[in-house]
């Protein structure tokens, strides 16, 4: 049978509407990871106390 392969293919550039996914380089032990940002879709607000009755 065929070896396994020590070479990974390259993976495009994952887009959504609140999420970009990206391909990291392997590391030394050949892991090959995925970067992850988030864009923001809550506003957060100070909190504010409310006034007393």
């Amino acid at each position: 049978m065929s070896a396994e392969k020590k070479e990974r293919p390259v993976v495009p550039e994952g887009v959504s509407e609140y999420t970009t996914t990206r391909q990291m380089p392997a590391n030394e032990k050949g892991f090959i990871g995925y970067e992850t940002e988030w864009k923001q879709f809550q506003k957060e607000v100070k909190y504010e106390t409310p006034k007393k009755p």
